[in-house]
This record gives C-alpha cells, structure tokens and sequence, in this order.
C-alpha cells in the first residue's frame, strides 16, 4: 500500500528504512490515519522522518504524490452555484478538504441544505462552541473555527486545512541541510568551530577543580591534580571572499556570510579579506578590490602566525591561465610574477587548517564553465559546497592539520 509513496521519498533523499514502512503500514491497519488524509499527513511524519532538515523534503513529495486528491473543481462549482440559487447572500464556502473521501460517500446536499436552513429560522442570536448551532468553535456543521467532517463554512477563515495544502506552504524550507545558508546558519556553524576548539586545542593549563577531587577521591585521600583546557575563546579565523564576476549571483549570500561573522563574538580574532577570482600578490580590505584599499598578501603571512583557521569562500571559477600562468590576473592596470595557484599553495602550506566553500552545487561542478580550476583548487584545499551539511563537515575538517 503506498509502494509508491515510498520510492518517491526515497528519490527525494529521505533515508526511510523497511522497517519503519512497515511499522507505518501497521499503524494504518489499526487505523490510526482515521480515514483522513490529513491525519496520515502527520502519521507518516512522525514515523518516518527522522531529522527535522527532511521536513521539506517529504512536504514535497507528499504534495507530489497526493497532489489532486483535494476537493476537485468542478463539485466546488457545483455547490457553490447551489449556495447561489437557493440560500440567502451569505459568505459562505465549502471546506470539503479535511475528510474527502466521507464526504463525497456521505454528504447529502439536500438534506444539509434542509438544516441549514431550519437553524436559520431558529436561531436568535450568535452562538459560540457547541454541536448544532451555527457560530464558531465547536463541532456544528455550520459556521466556523471550528471542526466538522462535513460542514459548511459561515464567514471566518479556514483552520482545517487539507495536508495537501499543508504540505504545500513549505514551512520547513529553513530546516533542509541541503540548502545554502543564511545569517543564523551561518552563526550556529561558527559557534560550532569554537566547541571543537575548545575541546581539541591549546595547553591543558587550567586546574579542573572537579575532576581533581573525583580522583583524589579515587585514590583514597592522596592528591591528583587534573588539568583541562581554558574555555576562553582562543580560535582566530581569517576569511578570504571572492569578490565580483561570476560570483555576482551570489552576493546576497556573501552579505549573508559577511553579517554573520561581524555578529559573531566566539573567536579571539576574526580577519576578512577579498580577492577577485584569485588570490596574488595583494588582498583587499574592501570587496571593491582596489590597490588603495590592498594589503601585501606575504605580510599577511608573514604576521599571522600559523594557527589560524583559513577559509576561502568562492565559486573557483576562472580562465585557467588565471591560476597556471605568469600575468594571468586580469584586473585593470595589475600584473602578477607567480602564477596565482603559487599564492593558493603557499597560504595553504602556512595556515595547515584550510577549507574552501563554494557556493555552486557539487553536482554542478563538472558542469560549470571553471570545472577546470575547481579541479585544481580541489587539489590544494578540501572543498565543500555552501549548505548547513557540507558546512558542518568543513568545520570539522578544519580542525585537522592539512
């Protein structure tokens, strides 16, 4: 039952196992769904998804699969012209979507008609929660706010939506690990990169004070003193951004990148430069990449000691004279006496902790004009692409010595 559905979500990425199919398929025997789409919507969830960055991706192939099975055009114009002709000018519409398929067996227009209009000639005054009146809240076939398999809608907004619908809206978009970041993202994967720091690196000079007493006492009274790591922050962060060309599709996400690290106060230092393409003779203080605003990049390596973390965040994407040749540099009026891939090698050898982000797909890689320089630049930094999952692996990989 299903197989379908299941080959669909597997096709979407999501990693659902036999046995949580068939468990799901158990709870729809003991009929836990209750005949509702909309139930099964959140059944099938909670059962098989089990990361919340896959949210989105089983919206869409729920939506995917079950795409059609709402209310279908044509019995909406049918009861709404119904709703014209014989009941007075009300607003008024039909939510057949919670529970289609007892309401196509089940819902007798005539007679729903007929209540509705002997609770019209009945009823005083608005009525709120209840069964039988027609108001909001409550289980009555008429008004709104409430919930009834089969009921018309009185004014108000619709609350029970079909899973279909919900499915649709998306909400969990923020949540897949596969998308590129954004400000907050960004922030928790910094935050990140200071956790392992703290655990990994730096002398053990700080006296844990609990763990010293666990062992004293281990030892039966006689003193081991047990050292740790200092929390204080200690990890410093240089930041290399590649900056205008074909890089222009992305500089919402480098003002993105750019606002996080600015924002971010887990490091003891935190340097950004920007380069255009390539790194040479000069990095810059500013995107705009002019000689005013350029530092010599041998002083940077010449003051900056070898423990900083090194990123690089750019598309790799180049003429490849710009990487292998002398004068490669196509920047107005600059020239460059080593061939830019000379630079990228030298950086890499001083800071051993490096990482290069790129925020083309991986998949597209081959397929992009710079496949040619993404190959080579590969062969000098551990490249990752520019989403949640591949950020948390470039974190943890800069914490190994390249």
């Amino acid at each position: 039952m299903f197989i379908n559905f299941l080959y669909l979500l597997k096709r979407e990425g999501i990693p659902v196992s036999t046995t949580e199919w068939m468990t799901l398929m158990e709870a729809l025997r003991k009929g836990m769904a209750s005949s509702s789409l909309t139930t099964f919507y959140y059944l099938a969830r909670s059962i098989l998804i089990k990361s919340e960055s896959n949210f989105d991706k089983y919206d869409l192939a729920f939506q995917k699969y079950f795409e059609g099975i709402e209310t279908s055009d044509q019995i909406c114009d049918q009861v709404f012209e119904w709703l014209k002709n014989y009941l007075p000018p009300l607003d008024i519409d039909i939510d057949f979507a919670a529970q289609l398929k007892y309401q196509l067996e089940n819902l007798d227009l005539d007679q729903l008609k007929k209540m509705f209009q002997e609770r019209l000639r009945e009823q005083d005054s608005e009525h709120h929660g209840g069964s039988r009146w027609i108001g909001t809240g409550g289980t009555s076939p008429f008004g709104h706010s409430g919930y009834h398999p089969g009921g018309i809608r009185v004014g108000g907004q619709s609350l029970h939506r079909s899973a279909v619908k919900v499915a649709g809206e998306r909400k969990y978009q923020e949540f897949r690990g596969d998308e590129t970041l954004g400000v907050r993202q960004f922030e928790v994967a910094l935050r990140k990169l200071r956790q392992f720091t703290t655990r990994l690196e730096g002398p053990k000079d700080v006296l844990d004070l609990d763990a010293t007493i666990s062992e004293t006492c281990n030892k039966a009274g006689r003193l081991e003193l047990v050292w740790t790591r200092s929390s204080k922050n200690a990890i410093k962060v240089i930041l290399l951004m590649d900056s205008g060309g074909s890089m222009a599709p992305y500089y919402r996400l480098c003002n993105q990148l750019f606002t996080a690290v600015n924002k971010s106060s887990h490091f003891k230092a935190l340097e950004i430069y920007y380069f255009h393409n390539c790194v040479y003779d000069h990095v810059y203080l500013t995107p705009v990449c002019q000689q005013r605003n350029a530092i010599k990049t041998e002083d940077l390596l010449r003051t900056r000691t070898s423990d900083y973390k090194l990123i690089f965040v750019g598309d790799a994407c180049m003429a490849p004279s710009e990487l292998t040749q002398v004068d490669g540099i196509i920047d107005w009026g600059m020239s460059n006496s080593e061939p830019g891939l000379v630079w990228l090698e030298r950086l890499a050898r001083h800071f051993h902790h490096n990482v290069w982000l790129n925020p083309i797909p991986e998949g597209h890689w081959p397929m992009t004009h710079g496949f040619y320089t993404i190959g080579l630049i590969k062969r000098v930094y551990p490249m990752f692409e520019l989403t949640v999952d591949s950020l948390d692996q470039a974190i943890k990989k800069l914490m190994v010595r390249n």
